[in-house]
């Protein structure tokens, strides 16, 4: 790493936070006109308040992260191509590629960074968020489920009426067996009036319940005390379908789509959504390979044309991804092709981009 390298990097990094919290700001101002309101409707204190867009920001940040290192790269080679430092450079033997090595090696490092960030920090951060709109904001609801269907194999499905997550206990609880999968037969049923999930055990428990067994037309009643009923999904997998995907880690929410497959849902769009979580990340380094090239190419309008093109790349982007999530969902195309299909076509286009410019 060479001065000029050092110097590229630390004006690119100051602008970048500069940037995501001048951004943040704005966000959070706007979002606060819009809740001013009912903060003091609910005679919200000032400390709660501050808690509330203290839990936000992680959000927030997550959301402007890939814009500001659009911004980032567009001012700053921006800047130094109005001043002719970009041809200074070249006249001394750079190329463009090593003029592109810094800003790529920091977006690289900040997009694993985010990819931590986003999976698992936003997470731990949202669930305080909602947490505190239950408690003091009052707008969710409370910590349990109504009429739960689960799938644990091909042949057994589980109707759970009501779940109490904070007692971890479900009310009203069948669970159905059957002998085969195209012809299905009812082989045996349990009815339990209340079903506990026993955590030193990791079973579920059930003080009284009736097992019907069919055996052609005749059927056997039998009542059990204190059984433990063969249900497989776990006390942590029940809860998650409680919480707001955004409350999930990368590892949770992929066990949350096994837990909502298992319940014999489809959980294609789900899917193409975790997916492109893990890709989102990585449009810091496409937005480089983009605004890099087009910056370094001196153009009247200067900084207004910079920042014309970060919107219309930001908002080209965004529409993309909706419009691939919302098309993909419905075809059979691997939904990890489309939760990246974003990625790969600016990816593209950023190959193109720097093809085609001038150096």
């Amino acid at each position: 790493m060479n001065i000029i390298d050092r110097y590229l990097m630390r004006r690119f990094i100051s602008t970048f936070f500069f940037t995501l919290v001048a951004l943040s700001l704005l966000f959070i101002i706007i979002d606060l006109i819009e809740r001013l309101d009912n903060f003091i409707d609910l005679k919200v204190g000032i400390f709660d308040a501050i808690s509330y867009y203290v839990y936000y920001l992680p959000y927030i940040a997550k959301l402007l992260i890939p814009v500001a290192s659009l911004l980032a790269a567009l001012f700053n080679v921006g800047r130094l191509a109005a001043s002719n430092e970009v041809t200074a450079m070249r006249s001394l033997g750079q190329s463009f590629w090593r003029f592109l090595a810094p800003y790529m090696g920091i977006a690289l490092f900040v997009s694993f960074g985010e990819l931590y960030f986003n999976g698992w920090v936003v997470p731990q951060a949202i669930t305080k968020k909602i947490r505190l709109e239950r408690t003091v904001l009052q707008e969710r609801g409370g910590n349990s489920l109504f009429n739960v269907y689960f799938r644990d194999n091909p042949l057994r499905n589980t109707t759970i009426e009501y779940y109490d997550e904070t007692n971890r206990t479900a009310r009203n609880v069948s669970i159905d067996e059957f002998t085969d999968i195209y012809k299905p037969r009812l082989a045996w049923r349990i009815d339990a009036p209340l079903m506990k999930w026993d955590s030193a055990s990791s079973v579920w428990i059930a003080d009284s319940a009736m097992r019907r067994d069919i055996r052609g037309d005749s059927m056997t009643i039998t009542t059990l005390k204190n059984a433990v009923l063969p249900f497989t999904i776990r006390h942590e997998q029940i809860q998650r379908l409680q919480r707001d995907p955004d409350e999930l880690t990368f590892d949770d929410l992929q066990d949350y789509i096994w837990t909502l497959r298992a319940g014999g849902k489809d959980t294609r769009r789900q899917e193409i959504d975790y997916y492109s979580q893990w890709a989102f990340p990585f449009a810091n380094v496409i937005v480089v390979l983009i605004a890099v090239p087009f910056a370094a190419v001196r153009r009247r309008g200067g900084i207004a044309v910079n920042i014309a093109a970060a919107m219309v790349l930001a908002f080209f982007y965004i529409a993309f991804t909706e419009i691939s999530q919302a098309v993909g969902a419905n075809t059979s195309i691997p939904a990890v092709i489309i939760g990246w299909s974003a990625n790969i076509v600016f990816g593209v286009a950023a190959i193109l981009t720097m093809l085609f410019t001038r150096k």
